[in-house]
């Protein structure tokens, strides 16, 4: 066969792959490039193309679209009003995958969400106190918005004095309890805040306090012996006796709870963190000052305050309750034809006058009824029927 006759043959010249090593950087290059996996409960970024009603589009590479609801743009670390902007580019968790248009959906707040539950982590494990604001009212307790997360402050763990309905929207001072990211639960006190608080004040308090001084504190809790007063972290109690030097049936009678009063330190136990107050003790003592102003013989108007089966009590001074024997009282009545009754206005004679010793003995002889004036120091008779801490007064 000729030349020309000859079929030319071709060989194929062969193609030059580079080394492994190339092949494999190449491949991690396309990888890098065109890395279109986009997994739920990832992070990705993207950027907002457009914001209506419902939500926000945002492009977040490889032609993907994705949804962001309204619900889910919320920055919680962020100040109040601060809002996502078109064409700016942010982070976002990937709430739910692709649905059937290749649409996946987005959420910026839970980003925020996955970084504050490693700060509350962090907090407390250093124990350190977070702000929270009460949000809703529920079995067992409140609900509290602490970063952005939802917290759960049992009523064991409430320290407050108003009722509950009105802490909403309230600011409370918390330390974290327990964390379970994976159940959604986050278990805070409020009463590890104010004990620790109160039990820093009690130190301070009892550090600089001294008997005989005045301090001015809040009544918060009325009863039947006397009232408690917050003093800064302290509650001093302020005995029944030592409210007045009137008479004073109950505390309720004066106080109320939410007053504030200056009261003077008079007792002091550092052992066991307690503080004796009065009001009282601030005031000249009347007793005293009765004995410069009347004496035995002397005629005293006053006015009935008690009436007991041994007699009457008769404050013929502020502050000084002196005793019309029942005795006096019949005769009185019977030649009168009337009856007396407390807040009724008498004119007496004081019979005995001991001021030192807190006794005074009235009659209402000669002058009301023409009876004798008392010839017994009824006194004696009638001191198992008065309170140890109060004397006639």
């Amino acid at each position: 066969m000729s030349q020309l006759g000859k079929r030319p043959r071709f060989h194929r010249k062969e193609e030059t792959l580079g080394t492994k090593e190339e092949t494999e950087q190449f491949e991690q290059l396309l990888l890098g490039e065109y890395d279109y996996a986009f997994p739920r409960g990832g992070i990705t970024k993207g950027t907002i193309l457009s914001i209506e009603g419902p939500g926000a589009m945002v492009d977040i590479g490889a032609k993907v679209s994705a949804f962001l609801p309204s619900k889910e743009m919320a920055n919680p670390n962020a100040a109040d009003g601060e809002l996502l902007e078109v064409g700016k580019s942010y982070e976002f968790f990937i709430l739910r995958d692709a649905n059937d248009d290749n649409v996946f959906t987005l959420s910026h707040r839970r980003v925020f969400s996955a970084q504050n539950w490693k700060k509350l982590e962090d907090l407390m494990q250093s124990d350190t106190v977070v702000e929270g604001v009460v949000t809703s009212i529920v079995k067992g307790g409140v609900l509290v918005e602490v970063m952005g997360l939802r917290g759960f402050v049992p009523s064991s763990h409430l320290r407050v004095r108003d009722s509950l309905e009105n802490l909403i929207n309230q600011k409370l001072p918390l330390k974290i309890l327990t964390l379970d990211q994976a159940g959604n639960n986050i278990i805070m006190s409020h009463r590890k805040v104010v004990s620790e608080q109160m039990a820093e004040q009690r130190k301070e308090l009892f550090s600089n306090i001294e008997e005989g001084g005045i301090i001015e504190g809040e009544v918060v809790r009325l009863t039947d012996f006397g009232a408690f007063i917050d003093l800064g972290g302290v509650d001093g109690l302020l005995p029944l006796s030592q409210m007045s030097w009137r008479w004073v049936e109950h505390p309720s009678d004066i106080l109320k709870i939410g007053d504030k009063v200056k009261v003077e330190v008079i007792g002091i136990d550092h052992d066991r963190q307690r503080v004796s107050l009065s009001i009282k003790s601030q005031f000249n003592d009347p007793w005293v000052e009765i004995g410069k102003e009347m004496k035995q013989g002397d005629e005293a108007e006053g006015t009935i305050t008690r009436l007991k089966h041994f007699g009457a009590f008769v404050e013929i001074y502020p502050g000084v309750e002196a005793l019309l024997p029942s005795k006096d009282i019949m005769a009185y009545e019977n030649a009168n034809n009337t009856k007396l009754d407390v807040s009724q206005t008498i004119t007496t004679q004081i019979v005995k006058f001991n001021p030192e010793e807190r006794r005074i003995s009235l009659s209402l002889a000669p002058m009301n009824a023409g009876n004798k004036p008392a010839q017994e120091d009824p006194q004696e008779s009638m001191q198992e029927d008065l309170p140890e801490e109060q004397s006639v007064s």
